[in-house]
């Protein structure tokens, strides 16, 4: 199977701006990225945002969860000087130019993270994937033309059974647990293997030479290098 392997920005270009923030997007896109990878939450009243953590840090040092507070009191938040964007406005930068791959990090993101994808028109540019594999197979559920992927630490003796059993497209492996019996037995069953997070080079170069379909990184630049465009 022939694989142009796909350069996916970690939390956007994460290693030069604040990683989830507007400027990683956008410098992801300048690097030359082809797609961006980014982690929802959901705040009190529904509003679906980026951000790593499931807690904000306030003034007093505080951890605040995210889930219980309204979108309008993020707005004072900055994560080292930017703002917390909603994933409806980070998709409209986007604008179909990047795949959106959208991690669901907090806890029922599913519904939320599918009416912002359907109402941005990014339809085969957006996926959602996740560890929790229930909130994935949900997804499958409420949008079952929506790409899904399954988020995975570990090497299952079955590789494939938690991709099979969400109807999923993107085995998300850790690149420690990825090698080429991995990628033949999903390319043979139609799936992609994206590793995550890469940021070396010769891992890269072996990783491609393998046929993965996609490389997480935080290393936009090194990537395009060594991919050769």
């Amino acid at each position: 199977m022939a694989v142009n392997t796909e350069i996916v920005a970690h939390r956007g270009a994460s290693r030069e701006r604040p990683e989830n923030t507007f400027a990683a997007f956008q410098l992801a896109m300048e690097l030359g990225a082809d797609a961006v990878e980014l982690d929802v939450h959901r705040t009190a009243d529904g509003v679906i945002v980026l951000h790593h953590d499931p807690t904000i840090t306030g003034p007093s040092g505080a951890k605040l969860p995210i889930a219980t507070m309204p979108h309008a009191a993020l707005a004072s938040f900055r994560v080292r000087g930017e703002p917390i964007p909603t994933l409806a406005e980070v998709l409209a930068l986007l604008d179909g130019r990047l795949t959106a791959y959208c991690e669901l990090k907090g806890r029922d993101t599913a519904e939320g993270t599918l009416y912002c994808i359907a109402a941005s028109g990014a339809g085969n540019r957006a996926a959602v994937h996740a560890f929790d594999h229930r909130q994935v197979a949900e997804a499958l559920l409420l949008a079952p033309d929506v790409p899904r992927g399954v988020l995975e630490a570990s090497y299952p003796i079955h590789a494939l059974h938690a991709l099979r059993s969400v109807q999923g497209r993107d085995i998300w492996r850790h690149c420690e647990h990825v090698d080429e019996a991995l990628v033949q037995e999903a390319h043979a069953a139609g799936a992609r293997v994206i590793a995550w997070t890469v940021n070396d080079a010769a891992m890269m170069e072996r990783f491609i030479h393998m046929g993965v379909d996609a490389l997480c990184t935080d290393d936009v630049r090194l990537a395009r290098t060594v991919r050769g465009s």
